[in-house]
């Protein structure tokens, strides 16, 4: 994004909640903050059934935890060095600009969450 001329990011999600915060792989978030930093719209594409409106936030998502030995078995550190290893990060609704399902884009409200109820 800092040397190319990028229109927008488009990432997937394993699940979103009720005000638009997102879960997909390890890594999302990152590219979230990039792209505000640059300000590219970050949009994310999921299917309705990944829409969750028993979790009001992120906050609410369970985030897989994988084995530290995952990490350490494919790299130079130490034998039982600690380390986390999560699966998924959670993207705010804040860094999102549309979320777009099969039903159309869900566009953020006045104070920056989204209401997918209304898509589910």
């Amino acid at each position: 994004m800092q040397t190319k001329n990028v229109d927008a990011v488009v990432v997937g999600a394993d699940r979103v909640c009720a005000n638009g915060d997102t879960a997909n792989k390890i890594g999302t978030y990152n590219v979230s903050i990039v792209a505000a930093f640059h300000k590219v719209p970050f949009y994310v594409a999921a299917p309705i059934t990944s829409l969750d409106i028993n979790l009001s936030s992120g906050d609410d998502i369970p985030i897989e935890e994988r084995s530290a030995d995952e990490l350490i078995s494919t790299s130079k550190a130490p034998n039982n060095v600690p380390c986390w290893n999560p699966a998924f990060d959670v993207t705010p609704a804040a860094n999102i600009t549309g979320i777009v399902t099969e039903k159309g884009v869900i566009l953020p409200d006045g104070s920056g969450n989204f209401d997918v109820k209304g898509f589910v």
